[in-house]
């Protein structure tokens, strides 16, 4: 490598307010455009709304020889020196040159060219010195105050490219475009090659991302803790076959946004066995013990100095752990053994779970994101608060949400380490813990409840299950505290809805609360009873007694009976009770699903605390879904509403409604859209293969493939167009339907069989219908394969029509209908989730609503099961078309007969798709209807996005703040 030689100049302004904010700014390099380097280090805050500048630094150095032959399209000259920092701003010339240092001294490519990969990866590094600096004045700034801070615990992060959304929320978009554009390169290509961040899934990880972007933006002091994902969920490829997977390669060039800190580090123990010491306290000892590293993401937010931290546990063994005599005989699999168990906890999200490895894996998992997490959120508590160490004060200064159940293991780890390591009581720890974890329940789904056999975590976690039998027990007293056990019967089932343990003997102590001792001397009287007494009046009454006796025996065994678990069923960890019963806040995430998590899955838990159950509808930030993904729509809005307010005060979106009728408005709203639609046109082509018309109606799913999201009722409703299309002439099917391109995107798990079932018919249904000369562009049918989120901002600002059609009392929420809503997509579904709530703020008119109701469906269900359903002639109609063989030679049995019967797993048509099949398709005639009225249609679309204001992230988060986690925002001006 050419040497360099390098001198170096310090400048640095006398103000002690300067001097104080040195260490929390970022550096810009100024270069000559010759091969000599003028390296001018301006640190800097970034901007605040009013634009001021907060403090920096001036450093010169010089260094000979740049290798790299890409040239400036125009020189750079030096950045003059000023020493007032409030006329210092971040310009194209200045960030051009970071970029060009980052490309020199932080290297990812070999230095012969500057080609556009290795120009994002420099662009990323050069926003990222941003981001590090304003991460570090934020953080010493919290620290400092002491402040109670928020811990958002999620196995899923959904983040997408983060470039231009970084440089969006420092108000930087320009500069790095102008900067690029010098430098030879378009920032729109440059951002192209990120790969997405495969660290989640769906609505779950998307919403945790929305959620630490308004914490960042809203100025909360917050954390995000997730696992490092080396292959995320699976890469999907779409082939004649259906849904292939393959390993997602998204760190294969590395990650240039997070920061390791080897530092961070904490021991995570499994297995082994739990001893009592000559102290009393349990000793959890031996196992498997392996490291979890800390990986740094800064998370900024818009307008706003305040940078927050998602911080990623990487797993490995020590090194010790390595047996370098077994690998030095030739043993390399043994002497490696550690290490691979090691690492391959971060592998894969959501390993398969069939075999028990697969589960233990799992469950190792979970408990790596919890037992890390934890410790270092007690280190970082214990630092804060110096010599004034009061545990006491713990929940008033952490609080602990968990995203769904994944993270549960938290409240015993918490409860083991106050306990064990602190030296705790059972009391002091357990009211710590209450007063610190708090709850969001996802799903009303059974098999989204989640459970664990005993047997494994008995086995995985020894420590952890001791600690679950304890709250189980102290559950039990409760309830039959507050209960009475007056009738047993009532009792029984209180309890087995409520225990946390399933199919287990109820304890010791539990049954001396149902038999008092005092009560209870049936098998063990102290009496002594002369059986040799002839006095009539004593055998009466030792018959009397011998009755009593009986009696009593009978009744306790009855007793017995009735609490007994059934026989030879799995003992199982009800993790969402759990969650319920050591937290002190459980929510629901829209309000329909609120009543239900109060009324039906939870209802016990909610008559004994009533206090713990509140609604927190989700949201999504309209930084991302509206602003960055959408900026011809987003300059509309701010024309139109005379603001930019909007992308903080959503609220301002309603201003929309004053002018939905005017024309211009209209005309430049339908222009938006079809410049959107465009991008489309061109990414099918790309991606699929298929040509579309900009012309028809985009009309979308995009969403994880499950059953009771029911893509397999979207793909019926095109089969029965497709087929009527098909009885008709050319002339009466252009009259009778309005063109239509239906896109289709999402995962199936790998392991979800019927899931690649409707895949593989999507995907066969389009074939067919998309070659068909006869039909041409008046229908076709598109899935896009691996939707992500970055597919999500090219497919929903384009889109039309959005489908949002689960069983009632199934989703929980959505938020993909927060976003479609967002930017003027109109929805058509069911009264499930969000839905409910959007359809009241757009108006019932700009929503298309079918379907049975969540009150319905279990009586449906019923019916179905006493063989009373009898399904609609168009219903059976579609299913003898899609046997027949027209959409080629896979056979369809088993997705069909998922829809026939009356009872059976995975029959009887569990998500009710022929029940709502003809209210849906009469539904989807009405859409027709509305869409050839485009003046109409633009009405509706405009007032979708002016009713969204509710939706938005920021006031979800403050909601969060407020009611469960009782944290303040921190403005750091």
């Amino acid at each position: 490598m050419a040497t360099s030689n390098i001198s170096a100049t310090m400048k640095t302004s006398p103000s002690s307010t300067t001097r104080s904010h040195c260490n929390s700014l970022s550096r810009f390099i100024t270069f000559t455009s010759n091969n000599n380097i003028h390296h001018s280090n301006h640190l800097f805050f970034t901007k605040t709304s009013n634009s001021s500048l907060r403090s920096k630094r001036s450093l010169s150095l010089y260094v000979n020889n740049v290798i790299s032959d890409q040239k400036l399209t125009e020189p750079i000259p030096q950045q003059e020196v000023n020493d007032d920092p409030s006329s210092f701003s971040p310009n194209s010339i200045s960030i051009a040159s970071n970029i060009k240092y980052h490309a020199e001294f932080t290297p990812s490519f070999s230095p012969e060219k500057f080609e556009v990969s290795k120009a994002y990866f420099a662009t990323a590094e050069s926003v990222r010195d941003a981001l590090i600096a304003n991460w570090n004045a934020t953080y010493d700034y919290y620290d400092k105050l002491n402040m109670k801070q928020a811990y958002y615990l999620s196995m899923e992060f959904l983040q997408g490219r983060a470039l231009l959304n970084a440089i969006g929320n420092l108000e930087l978009s320009g500069p790095y475009a102008e900067a690029l554009s010098k430098l030879g390169h378009d920032l729109e290509n440059v951002a192209k090659q990120e790969p997405d961040a495969a660290l989640g899934n769906g609505g779950l990880g998307r919403l945790a991302s929305c959620f630490l972007d308004s914490l960042a933006t809203l100025n909360y002091p917050a954390w995000g803790y997730g696992l490092r994902y080396k292959y995320g969920l699976f890469k999907q490829n779409i082939t004649k076959d259906g849904q292939e997977e393959v390993a997602e390669n998204w760190l294969e060039m590395a990650n240039p946004w997070e920061i390791v800190r080897n530092d961070v580090s904490y021991p995570v123990k499994f297995f082994g066995k739990v001893v009592a010491g000559s102290d009393g306290k349990k000793h959890w000892i031996g196992g498997e013990d392996i490291k979890a590293v800390a990986y740094d993401v800064p998370i900024p937010g818009y307008k706003t100095k305040t940078t927050i931290n998602l911080r990623l546990w990487s797993t490995k063994a020590p090194s010790q752990d390595f047996d370098l005599s077994a690998f030095n005989s030739g043993n390399h699999a043994k002497a490696y053994e550690a290490q691979t168990n090691a690492e391959k906890i971060c592998y894969i999200l959501y390993p398969g779970d069939d075999s028990v490895e697969g589960k233990i894996l799992r469950l190792k998992q979970q408990y790596t994101l919890c037992s890390a997490s934890l410790q270092d959120i007690i280190a970082r508590f214990e630092k804060r608060c110096g010599g004034s160490l009061n545990w006491e004060e713990f929940p008033e200064k952490v609080a602990v949400q968990l995203n769904d159940t994944h993270p549960t293991l938290c409240i015993p780890e918490l409860m083991r380490i106050l306990i064990d390591v602190k030296g705790m009581s059972w009391k002091q720890a357990w009211e710590i813990t209450q007063r610190t974890v708090a709850y969001t329940n996802h799903t009303v789904l059974p098999e989204a409840l989640e459970k664990w056999s005993y047997d494994i975590m008995q086995k995985l976690l020894p420590r952890h299950v001791e600690i679950i039998e304890s709250i189980d027990e102290q559950l039990l007293h409760t309830i039959i505290l507050e209960s009475g056990v007056e009738d047993l019967e009532l009792l029984q089932k209180k309890l087995k809805e409520m225990r946390i343990l399933d199919n287990f003997d109820l304890p010791d102590s539990v049954l001396e609360l149902l038999f008092p001792p005092e009560e209870n001397s049936i098998m063990d009287s102290n009496e002594e009873v002369n059986i040799y007494d002839e006095d009539e009046d004593s055998n009466e009454e030792a018959d009397s007694d011998e009755e009593k006796e009986s009696e009593g025996e009978n009744n306790w065994n009855k007793t017995m009976a009735l609490f007994k678990p059934a026989p030879k069923a799995e003992k199982i960890v009800r993790m969402a009770n759990l969650c319920v019963v050591g937290g002190h806040a459980v929510n629901g995430v829209a309000e329909i699903h609120s009543e239900i998590v109060k009324e039906e899955v939870f209802n016990e838990f909610f008559k004994l605390w009533p206090h713990k159950f509140q609604n927190k509808t989700n949201g999504v930030t309209p930084r991302r879904w509206i602003l960055f993904c959408n900026p011809d729509l987003s300059s509309i809005i701010s024309k139109w509403t005379g603001t930019e307010d909007w992308v903080l005060d959503t609220e301002k979106l309603a201003e929309l409604r004053k002018f939905v009728d005017n024309k211009d408005l209209q005309t430049e709203w339908r222009a938006a859209k079809r410049n959107n639609k465009m991008k489309i046109v061109s990414f099918i082509k790309e991606r699929t293969g298929y040509t579309v018309s900009p012309d028809a109606m985009f009309d979308v799913q995009v969403k994880r493939i499950h059953e009771y999201k029911r893509q397999l009722l979207n793909i019926m409703g095109i089969v029965y167009r497709y087929k009527k299309m098909k009885e008709m002439s050319a002339e009466e099917r252009k009259d009778k339907f309005v063109p239509r391109v239906c896109i289709f995107g999402g995962k199936a798990f790998s392991t979800y069989v019927q899931a690649k079932r409707i895949v593989k018919f999507i995907t066969d249904v389009g074939a067919t219908v998309n070659h068909d000369p006869e039909i041409g562009d008046l229908l076709k049918v598109v899935f896009v394969p691996d939707y992500n989120v970055s597919v999500a901002e090219l497919l929903i600002p384009a889109s039309e029509l959005s489908q949002h059609i689960s069983t009632a009392g199934m989703e929980a929420s959505g938020t993909s209908n927060m976003k479609f809503s967002m930017n003027g997509c109109v929805l058509i579904g069911t009264l499930d989730g969000a839905n409910v709530e959007i359809r009241e703020e757009v108006g019932e008119d700009n929503f298309f609503l079918f379907g049975a109701q969540a009150h319905e469906i279990a009586e449906l269900r019923k019916e179905r099961a006493e063989g009373k359903f009898v399904p609609d002639p168009r219903f059976e109609e579609v299913k003898t078309y899609i046997r027949s063989g027209v959409f080629g030679s896979s056979n369809y049995d088993e997705l069909m007969g998922s829809l026939e019967g009356n009872e059976g797993y995975g029959r009887a048509d569990y998500f009710l798709v022929g029940e709502d099949f003809p209210s849906y398709i009469e539904c989807q005639e009405k859409v027709d209807e509305a869409y050839r009225d485009q003046k109409r249609w633009t009405r509706m679309s405009i007032l979708n996005t002016a009713g969204s204001y509710k939706f938005s992230s920021d006031r979800t988060i403050r909601e969060y703040a407020k009611d469960i986690w009782n944290i303040n925002p921190v403005d750091l001006q």
